[in-house]
């Protein structure tokens, strides 16, 4: 039975079937390649290149803010008509680019190679996701099922769960003239091959309704839309701080590196069930409102992760990271595709990039103040500012919102 929730948003109360499940089941592999290792795996990855290379906070930052602008580039150029008919091959094209990149980050050490491989990674992340979304959840929408898109969003928990227990599992002395750190990026790698063949095997030809050629209207910018995707960059920037460095905040306070495994794996787990577990929610608070106390509940994840003693801390703030940054992530995209209804492929790529720059600023600010301070706790107290920012920016202009989607 079909059902309309207070944020003008239509859900269906029934499980996913089987003719939208090899797409669902495609979406999260290929979100669990592209995000969760393509992009999140250099997380679990970096306390060792930092101990293994003498890389620095500030070194860290650089490499991960490469990886951001590459990041907000492929978003930028998703944006356009040209890749109208092409989504699928251009998107499978990414993960294999993705498993390629992998493989790469293992065969230098070289500040430099890693900023330019990680640059190339972010810009096939992009395309991953974009492409991917296109395809995954127009069928979602045609068919009225969320579930789909809480499978598709879920993958990228389920890659960042992965990557975390492949870490963990790998000898502490590395493997023959390799080190851990770089037979990380190598696993990395070959699971990326496998889960490439997995969506070659099950994503469909393009999104739902799709005609060939076929350009989307110019995006109209209304006061709605500027405030959702200013806020979104400004997720971007504040969510992204832990994001990168919760790992080596672990490292810092605890006594054995099981902290840090318990810590990032608690991150891909709950992340991997939050669009499903918060869509409970969209009933009662909306779509808007859910997006919104998305961003306190991290907020507060953010201050008792430096508020909290060793081994609490990183425990608690990777659960509450992993609880909400898909979700909010998700979800401001549907805020974003539903106020720009003739143009959501323009939507979602500008808020991506919106995004990405936030990303961008992030750890590059992180790690100069993590530097300069000996601590992770300056920056992230700013970045649970900025998110708190984000909530009452949201908050002012929720009615508006919500009035513009229904």
């Amino acid at each position: 039975m079909l059902r309309c929730n207070n944020g003008g948003m239509t859900t269906l109360d029934r499980p996913l079937n089987r003719s939208l499940a090899p797409t669902a089941f495609a979406g999260a592999i290929a979100m669990a390649v592209a995000m969760g290792f393509g992009r999140f795996s250099y997380t679990p990855i970096l306390p060792g290149m930092m101990a293994g290379l003498g890389l620095t906070p500030a070194d860290a930052g650089i490499v991960a803010s490469a990886n951001f602008i590459g990041y907000l580039l492929g978003a930028v150029a998703a944006g356009y008509g040209w890749a109208a008919g092409r989504e699928r091959a251009l998107a499978l094209s990414a993960l294999v680019a993705t498993a390629v990149l992998l493989l790469a980050m293992g065969l230098t050490s070289s500040l430099l190679w890693f900023s330019v491989i990680r640059f190339l990674a972010g810009l096939a992340s992009a395309f991953t996701m974009i492409f991917t979304s296109a395809i995954v959840l127009s069928r979602g929408l045609a068919a009225a099922n969320p579930h789909v898109q809480s499978v598709h969003f879920g993958g990228v928990g389920m890659g960042i769960a992965v990557s975390s227990l492949m870490v963990f599992l790998l000898p502490a002395g590395g493997f023959g003239d390799f080190a851990s750190w770089q037979v990380a990026w190598f696993g990395g790698a070959v699971i990326a091959c496998l889960g490439t063949l997995i969506v070659g095997a099950l994503l469909p030809e393009g999104p739902a309704g799709h005609r060939t050629g076929g350009k989307e209207k110019p995006l109209v910018w209304t006061r709605p839309l500027v405030v959702v995707t200013l806020s979104y960059g400004l997720f971007g920037f504040g969510y992204v701080i832990t994001a990168t460095f919760l790992v080596a905040m672990a490292r810092q306070g605890a006594t054995d590196h099981s902290i840090e495994f318990f810590a990032w794996l608690i991150t891909g787990l709950s992340a991997a069930v939050s669009v499903h577990a918060w869509h409970r929610a969209v009933p009662r608070l909306g779509i808007v409102g859910v997006y919104l106390a998305g961003l306190l509940v991290e907020a507060v994840g953010l201050v008792l992760a430096v508020a909290l003693p060793s081994p609490y801390a990183p425990l608690i703030g990777g659960l509450m990271l992993g609880a909400t940054f898909i979700m909010v992530t998700a979800y401001g995209l549907q805020i974003g595709r539903a106020l720009a209804p003739q143009s959501p492929r323009k939507a979602l790529a500008f808020m991506t990039a919106a995004f990405g720059v936030g990303q961008i600023v992030g750890p590059l600010v992180a790690g100069l103040l993590a530097e300069r301070s000996g601590s992770f706790t300056p920056p992230t107290l700013l970045a649970a500012g900025v998110l708190l920012f984000c909530a009452a920016l949201t908050g002012v202009e929720m009615r508006r919102i919500v009035a513009a989607i229904k």
